[in-house]
């Protein structure tokens, strides 16, 4: 079968190459999927670099998400029909970006039938870290103003959607007009283009001076900073990840003082301390697409011989919303 692999570190498009492997062959309690659509993830990114979380054995394939349809399945695996049309992530070093993948058994949940192949395929990280996020950590509730930071990237753009279907009052930071579309288009109630001005003196007029309730802070750094200017009484922050580069410092005083919460989300923990959770986010989720209050914002369809620079493209950041490989 075709598959991109990774045989050294580096930077997307100089380490990434078109190869014939063989095609896996699922093991217990795995599936062997035929891949109909893989989301290129920022994840991919720091697995070509080696500087992911997970490092699997070189060569590999990356692509952490994906929408398969299930083709065989492993020892002892049962509740899977030939066929059947499966979200979630890969199992590295047989990712998604190859036209079979292997997949966790446990963790393949059903696709949202009213979403297309590509539409499906970025739709689990996604949603499953804004539900997680907003509900379970930052239980915002209606009528609260949530503010997302890179609001037209990958998991803010889901953040947008989930914040507005709660019933929150949602303002998002991106940084360009092009981007500061996107999140208009998303159902933001207010952009900030952040290269045009200061989200704080805008967040502290549009709500009379109390601040947002919840932040939603894929970002880092200098982002993570100002929220704490304007994070409200019993307001929670939600770090979410570091896309920006820096990990910021918290003073510990300063949310003693001002009386909020900062909390981490690991979402891939839920997989292995409560499955169950992700099940049902997952249920959730598949409502609100069928509500129509929840749609991927798949900026491109990528051909599958364009990955490589796709994902350099991610690296550079100069993409907006997701980007979804289509298989040959």
């Amino acid at each position: 079968m075709k598959s991109w692999l990774v045989s050294r570190y580096g930077e997307p498009e100089d380490v990434l190459e078109l190869a014939e492997v063989p095609r896996p062959v699922p093991g217990p309690g795995q599936l062997l999927v035929r891949v109909l659509g893989a989301a290129a993830n920022f994840p991919d990114v720091l697995l070509c670099r080696g500087t992911y979380q997970v490092r699997p054995p070189l060569p590999f394939c990356p692509g952490v998400e994906l929408c398969g349809e299930v083709t065989e399945t492993g020892p002892d695996v049962t509740g899977f029909t030939p066929g059947g049309r499966v979200i979630g992530g890969a199992e590295l070093p047989a990712g998604a970006f190859a036209e079979y993948a292997l997949m966790d058994a446990a963790r393949a949940l059903p696709a949202p039938e009213n979403l297309d192949d590509a539409e499906a395929a970025p739709f689990h990280i996604t949603y499953q870290t804004g539900w997680f996020g907003l509900h379970r950590r930052a239980n915002l509730a209606a009528g609260e103003t949530l503010l997302v930071h890179a609001a037209a990237g990958g998991v803010g753009s889901g953040a947008i959607q989930l914040g507005k279907a709660a019933g929150a009052r949602v303002i998002g930071v991106v940084g360009g007009p092009q981007k500061a579309a996107l999140a208009r288009q998303l159902g933001a109630d207010l952009v900030v283009d952040r290269y045009e001005e200061d989200f704080v003196p805008v967040v502290k007029e549009a709500t009379g001076g109390r601040g947002a309730d919840v932040v939603y802070d894929p970002v880092g750094g200098d982002a993570f900073a100002a929220s704490t200017k304007v994070i409200a009484f019993e307001g929670r922050i939600v770090v979410v990840g570091f896309a920006g580069g820096e990990i910021a410092q918290l003073s510990t005083n300063h949310a003693l003082v001002k009386n909020y919460g900062v909390l981490g989300l690991h979402w891939a923990l839920y997989r292995r301390q409560k499955p169950e959770l992700v099940r049902r986010a997952n249920a959730e989720l598949s409502n609100l697409v069928d509500a129509g209050a929840l749609a991927p914002l798949l900026t491109e369809r990528l051909a599958f011989e364009d990955a490589a620079s796709g994902i350099a493209r991610i690296a550079a950041g100069e993409t907006t919303g997701r980007l979804s490989v289509n298989m040959p």
